[in-house]
């Protein structure tokens, strides 16, 4: 594999530059990662009608790739949440994975995991996913913190100590063999916590890097159509995957 596409479902260019250093720190320099921002819906994913219209987003941000005649080996979905994951993979023809689903995955081969992050509303979300994605039994728990992830990326030091003491709650509250820090926002932060835990602590950025690498020594997926429907009211460039015409 030497292209990445990297799908960040919010609005935030922040959390987008955060995303393409954190990934491409994480491989080596010959594989080009692209990371592109949502065009439409909200700068901070935080609650099921959000989450919703980032589905959207999602597809409408590869169609869009595509028109401008990128060709990624695989695609990493930017949120620990994997809006649209389900939906892109059907339809893209290539790997397609998620910070959540390759954090839970990561985790889970330690043992039963716990998952702290920003955001009380998350939690029911991240729950369905897991149980969609074959992980319920390994889900020892969820810890969620007030602030928002955006608001913990703003103020990195004040979310590092935050983050820390919620990382411990977890570990002693749930029992888990390990822990996720799971945010796009919270890439990095992970490092400065890790050594003061017992359990190792998965940084949700890092194993979606580490997801892409796999990928690319798997090979590409079969291509299956997912798109092929009469799209009404969509972006042109969505709608030209339909096999209708694009416009101008």
């Amino acid at each position: 594999m030497s292209r990445l596409l990297v799908i960040n479902p919010n609005t935030s260019t922040a959390v987008s530059a955060l995303l393409q250093r954190h990934v491409q720190d994480e491989l080596s320099p010959a594989l080009k990662v692209h990371t592109v921002t949502a065009r439409f819906g909200a700068p901070y994913i935080a609650g099921e009608a959000s989450y919703a219209v980032a589905q959207h987003a999602v597809l409408d941000a590869w169609a869009a790739a595509l028109a401008r005649g990128e060709r990624p080996d695989a695609v990493l979905i930017g949120c620990f949440g994997d809006p649209g994951l389900f939906a892109l993979r059907e339809a893209a023809g290539v790997p397609v994975g998620g910070l959540a689903e390759a954090a839970f995955a990561a985790a889970a081969r330690h043992g039963r995991f716990a998952v702290v992050t920003g955001g009380e509303r998350w939690r029911p979300m991240l729950e369905r996913l897991a149980l969609a994605l074959g992980h319920a039994s390994s889900l020892a728990g969820i810890h969620t913190v007030a602030p928002s992830g955006a608001e913990l990326a703003a103020d990195p030091a004040r979310a590092q100590a935050l983050l820390a003491e919620a990382c411990h709650e977890a570990a002693d509250r749930f029992g888990a063999q390990a822990l996720i820090l799971g945010g796009a926002g919270l890439a990095g932060l992970a490092a400065g916590i890790a050594p003061s835990l017992p359990v190792p602590l998965i940084d949700s950025v890092v194993a979606g890097a580490r997801w892409a690498i796999e990928a690319g020594r798997s090979g590409p997926a079969p291509r299956a159509p997912g798109l092929e429907v009469a799209w009404q009211g969509v972006s042109w460039e969505l709608e030209a995957l339909s096999g209708r015409q694009p416009h101008p």
